[in-house]
C-alpha cells in the first residue's frame, strides 16, 4: 500500500511539472487539500460543500448577491451571465444576458440555456436541493435569445433571490438528449463545460480534479492563476498534512482551532479567518407527544433559568476558539438580519436560580430541585459523530449540575439521532445549522409553519409567527431588519432554544498566494482574481 501511494503522489508531481512546462513561464498550478470528494459538480446535483467549491469556479449565476447584501434589496446584485434586469411588474423580471457570454466550448449562451437550467432545479427527477425555491414558483420564458422573462408565483420581496441565488445556468446543448436519470451517472468531463472562468480538464477519483482556465494560452496578466487542483485526502489531519508539507496551497480549516495553530506556526503559511456560515443551538421540547400536552419539565419560566445559566460566549470560545461568539438569535453573523442590537437572556447564575425557583423548582444548595414531587431531571441528545456537540453537551450538563438539575446526556447515531427529532422523542438536543443569505429558512425553524419539517421541538408563538411574516414581505431592508431584531426578540424571550455559537472559520493560505479574497458562503469565490508566485 505505501508503494502504490508513492508511485500516485510521484506521477501526480510529475503531472504537475509537465503542466508548468507547457505554460512556459506560468507559476505552478495552486492546489487545494479537501476532505472527501464530491459525487458530482453539476450544479443540480451537488450536496457537499467540495462540489458547490468546485463548481462556482466552473459554472455561472445570473446574477450574484454581494457578500453582506440584503437578498430583499435589488441594489445588492452584481452582474454575471445578465448583463442587467428589470422589474416587468409585481410577478416579473427581465434579464438580459451579456453579450460575451460563452460556453468554455465556444458556443453562445443563449435564453434557452437559462430555460433549460430552471427546469432541471425544479425537476423530481434530480431533485436538486434548490427545487424547493423553483419549482412551480418560478418560470423562465424565452422573450428573445438574449432576454429572459422570470415570472413567479407571487409577489414578495427575494423574487430577485430565488431568480438567481439558486441556480446555476448549466448548456442546454451538452445535457438535453441525456435523459436526467441518467445525469449523476455520467462521468463525463466533456460535458463539464460551464461560463465560468474555469473549466474541468481531468477527474482522477479517489486522487484528485485539475481546472484550468479557460483563457489558457491567451495573453494573461503575471501571476494569474491558471490551474487550479483539488487533493482529496480521507480525513482533515490527512488534508491538514498537504498543507504543511507544503503540497497543497489552500485548505479551509473551517472551525479547526489546533489545525489553525499547526498552519499559523509555519512561516511559508497564514491563516484567514472569517464569520462561519453555521450556528449552533441547545433546542429544547416543548411538548410531551406521548401524553398530548407541554413538555412536564421544560416550561417558559425553567426554560428561561435554564438560559441564564450558561456562559454562552466563554462555550463557544472554549470550543471552537478565537473568533467564535454566541449568537443573538437562531443565525450566524453572515445572515443580513444579524444585529447587535437584539435583546438576549443574560449570563447570571443568581437570577438563573431566582427563576427556578419562582417556577416552583425547590431543593437545598447541591441538591437536585423537585416541583411537586417531580426531579428536573431532563436529557440532552446529541448526534454521536459530532465530538465538539458532545462536548458542549458536557459543558451544559457540569453548568445544569450545579444549578440543581439532573441532566444526562445521550450520544447516538446520526439516523437514530434524525429520527427520535421526527418522532419528538427527546428532551432537548443540540443542533447545527448553516445559513444561507435569506432569513426565510426560519420559517421552517421556528414558526407553527415549521411542525412537521424541521421545528423539532415544536414551539409556537402566534407574536412572533406575525412579527416574522410580516419581515419576511417588508421590502424595505431597513424596515425588514427592525422587524426582524422585534422577532428574534420575541424568540429570545420564550427561550425555545439556547443559541450557543457561531464559530470564526480559518482558511490556510500558503504565502505564494496573493489578492485570494474570501467569500463566506463560497470560500474560494475570489481564487480567479488572485495571484501564484
Amino acid at each position: 500500500m505505501l508503494l502504490r501511494r508513492s508511485v500516485v503522489l510521484i506521477s501526480f508531481l510529475a503531472l504537475l511539472s509537465c503542466r508548468a512546462d507547457r505554460v512556459g513561464t506560468a507559476p505552478r498550478p495552486v492546489v487545494v487539500a479537501a476532505t472527501g470528494e464530491p459525487e458530482s459538480i453539476l450544479p443540480p446535483l451537488v450536496v457537499e460543500t467540495v462540489g458547490r467549491d468546485i463548481g462556482d469556479l466552473v459554472f455561472e449565476r445570473l446574477a450574484d448577491l454581494a457578500p453582506g447584501g440584503a437578498p430583499v434589496d435589488p441594489r445588492a446584485y452584481r452582474p454575471r451571465l445578465a448583463a442587467r434586469w428589470e422589474r416587468v411588474d409585481s410577478l416579473s423580471w427581465r434579464f438580459h444576458l451579456a453579450k460575451e457570454a460563452r460556453w468554455a466550448d465556444g458556443r453562445k449562451v443563449t435564453a434557452d440555456d437559462v430555460i433549460f437550467s430552471f427546469n432541471a432545479f425544479g425537476d423530481s427527477v434530480l431533485d436538486a436541493p434548490a427545487r424547493p425555491y423553483i419549482a412551480g414558483k418560478v418560470t423562465a420564458i424565452a422573450v428573445d435569445s438574449a432576454t429572459v422573462l422570470m415570472q413567479f408565483g407571487e409577489s414578495y420581496p427575494e423574487q430577485l433571490y430565488d431568480g438567481t441565488y439558486h441556480v446555476r445556468i448549466l448548456p442546454r446543448h451538452v445535457w438535453d438528449t441525456i435523459p436526467r436519470e441518467q445525469w449523476g451517472a455520467d462521468t463525463s468531463v466533456a460535458r463539464l463545460v460551464g461560463t465560468g472562468p474555469f473549466r474541468v480538464a481531468e477527474w482522477r477519483r479517489g486522487q484528485f480534479l485539475r481546472l484550468r482556465r479557460k483563457t489558457v494560452g491567451e495573453q494573461s496578466s503575471d501571476g494569474e492563476i491558471q490551474e487550479v487542483v483539488w487533493r482529496f485526502a480521507a480525513d482533515p489531519d490527512a488534508a491538514v498534512n498537504l498543507v504543511l508539507s507544503h503540497e497543497a496551497d489552500l485548505m479551509e480549516l473551517a472551525a479547526a482551532p489546533q489545525a489553525a495553530g499547526r498552519v499559523a506556526a509555519d512561516a511559508a503559511l497564514k491563516v484567514e479567518r472569517y464569520p462561519s456560515a453555521a450556528y449552533g443551538f441547545l433546542g429544547f421540547n416543548l411538548t410531551d407527544r406521548s401524553r398530548g400536552g407541554p413538555h412536564p419539565v421544560l416550561d417558559r419560566a425553567t426554560r428561561r433559568g435554564l438560559a441564564m445559566a450558561l456562559d454562552r460566549n466563554a462555550l463557544a470560545t472554549a470550543t471552537f476558539g478565537p473568533g467564535a461568539a454566541a449568537p443573538r438569535g437562531p443565525m450566524s453573523r453572515l445572515l443580513w438580519i444579524w444585529n447587535d442590537s437584539i435583546a438576549t437572556l443574560p449570563f447570571d447564575t443568581a437570577e438563573a436560580a431566582r427563576a427556578l425557583a419562582a417556577a416552583g423548582w425547590r431543593g437545598e444548595p447541591g441538591a437536585i430541585r423537585q416541583r411537586r414531587g417531580r426531579r428536573l431531571a431532563f436529557d440532552v441528545l446529541v448526534p454521536g459523530t459530532s465530538t465538539t456537540r458532545r462536548q458542549i453537551a458536557t459543558a451544559v450538563q457540569a453548568a445544569w449540575r450545579a444549578l440543581g438539575a439532573d441532566v444526562s446526556v445521550s450520544a447516538v447515531d446520526f439516523p437514530v439521532f434524525q429520527e427520535r427529532l421526527g418522532r419528538g422523542r427527546f428532551d432537548s438536543y443540540i443542533g447545527a445549522w448553516l445559513d444561507e443569505p435569506s432569513a426565510r429558512g426560519l420559517a421552517d425553524q421556528w414558526t407553527r409553519a415549521g411542525w412537521g419539517a424541521i421545528n423539532y421541538g415544536r414551539y409556537t408563538n402566534p407574536a412572533f409567527d406575525a412579527l416574522f411574516r410580516r419581515a419576511s414581505a417588508e421590502p424595505d431592508p431597513a424596515a425588514a431588519r427592525r422587524l426582524y431584531t422585534e422577532a428574534m426578540d420575541t424568540l429570545n424571550a420564550d427561550a425555545p432554544a439556547i443559541f450557543l455559537y457561531t464559530p470564526s472559520n480559518a482558511a490556510a493560505i500558503n504565502r505564494r498566494l496573493e489578492g485570494v479574497e474570501i467569500d463566506p458562503y463560497a470560500w474560494l469565490g475570489g481564487l480567479p482574481t488572485g495571484r501564484a508566485r
